[in-house]
């Protein structure tokens, strides 16, 4: 069943390299700098890198977002009360307990169901919560000296600061939970396959 169309799949294409690169460039500027002797060369390059990759995020996340209004695709992201309890927790039991003992998926893959209610809660939670407070944060530290910043003190700064370093963090935590759950399917290697052929391997 066709799950990813075209667009979904550069968009998700672009979007992973993307944010390997911001959290790559986002680790050399955390813990090495200017006067280090560690990637000394690399710190400069990365902070320029950082900033470009950016810069692409903030219109790939425009671009998904304009996409998911024009299309059917934002269909999935609509999440019901029964999605967070009990469907998240009864996902989640399936994936540290059920799958191991081969019982059967409570929420398959359908063409009306492309997340399960764990998949649904953590993705709507990424994608319309940490990202836009990732970038908003990235924004105020890329243009410090705008005149509304400048109003608002150093205290609004570092707190931008600090929210930056907390919200880069969940999604990298994010993204090695989702390559890991990608992993563990019935079928070992499909959902790799589906986001470059766009069509999804049936669980049964």
């Amino acid at each position: 069943m066709l799950l990813y169309p075209l667009w979904i799949r550069i968009w998700h294409l672009l979007n992973a390299v993307l944010i390997i690169i911001l959290i790559t460039t986002g680790v050399l500027m955390q813990f090495t700098g200017p006067d280090s002797q560690l990637l000394l060369i690399l710190y400069p390059g990365s902070a320029k890198l950082h900033n470009i990759s950016a810069i692409f995020l903030t219109i790939s996340y425009i671009i998904f977002v304009a996409g998911n209004i024009i299309s059917d695709n934002g269909k999935h992201y609509k999440l019901m009360r029964k999605d967070i309890v009990p469907g998240s927790a009864i996902q989640l039991r399936y994936f540290i307990w059920g799958i191991f003992r081969r019982e059967k998926n409570p929420s398959p893959v359908t063409e009306e169901n492309k997340f399960n209610p764990l998949q649904k809660t953590t993705y709507l939670l990424v994608m319309y919560a940490a990202l836009p407070l990732l970038i908003l944060s990235g924004i105020i530290m890329l243009f410090p000296d705008m005149k509304i910043i400048v109003l608002m003190g150093k205290g609004f700064y570092l707190f931008a600061d600090i929210l930056h370093i907390v919200t880069g963090f969940m999604i990298s935590i994010f993204l090695v939970i989702h390559v890991y759950t990608c992993t563990i399917t019935s079928k070992p290697g499909s959902v790799f396959r589906s986001i470059i052929s766009g069509y999804r391997e049936t669980e049964e």
